[in-house]
């Protein structure tokens, strides 16, 4: 009796666009014909002894991913793209402003203004995260604080028409508040 040949033992050739396998088991041979596309998938390609240096991993844009989840209104699923986008650059000061949104979106104000706080602190010019900040100290009551980043808001406008929206709402907003009119809520009329 030949000896056998172990289990699972593969010989092949290729020929066109075509692979003939012979499958040697202890019970029988067969071939087994498998038909490749002219481009086959990277792991056929592998499994045949092609190179997959080629292969690269696509980096997902967590960013974008994100800001989609936020225009969908999943504010959870947001923030968790933003944090992994955060770990992939942890210094990009348009992540931590745009994480702050949506922490305050779902109500968690100190996160909020602990990621417009850092968004400052990397890029003190940035005027959405000033803007943003005010409105959220001005719920927490602190004035002189919220005074101090709309005037650095109004010091460095973004220019669009969309802008003077903001631009407005944050000058009625410090004037409302030199003229210490308290019985009004500036923070909440844009809401």
């Amino acid at each position: 009796m030949p000896a056998a040949r172990p289990i699972g033992n593969f010989a092949g050739q290729r020929s066109g666009l075509a692979h003939t396998l012979q499958v040697h088991s202890r019970a029988r041979t067969s071939a087994v014909h498998v038909l490749i596309a002219p481009y086959p998938m990277s792991w056929w390609r592998r499994v045949f002894g092609g190179n997959s240096e080629h292969i690269r991993p696509k980096r997902i844009d967590y960013l974008t991913e994100a800001l989609a989840l936020e225009r969908q209104g999943d504010f959870d699923a947001a923030l968790t793209s933003y944090r992994l986008a955060l770990r992939d650059q942890p210094n990009d000061p348009r992540i931590l402003q745009n994480m702050a949104i949506a922490f305050s979106k779902t109500g968690q104000l100190d996160d909020a203004v602990r990621s417009y706080r850092r968004a400052l602190e990397l890029d003190p010019q940035l005027s959405g995260a000033h803007y943003g900040l005010a409105y959220l100290l001005l719920k927490r009551g602190d004035l002189g604080g919220a005074q101090r980043h709309l005037h650095a808001f109004l010091s460095n406008p973004p220019k669009s028409a969309e802008a003077d929206r903001w631009v407005r709402h944050a000058q009625q907003t410090l004037d409302q508040l030199a003229s210490n009119d308290g019985s009004a809520d500036p923070a909440r009329e844009l809401e």
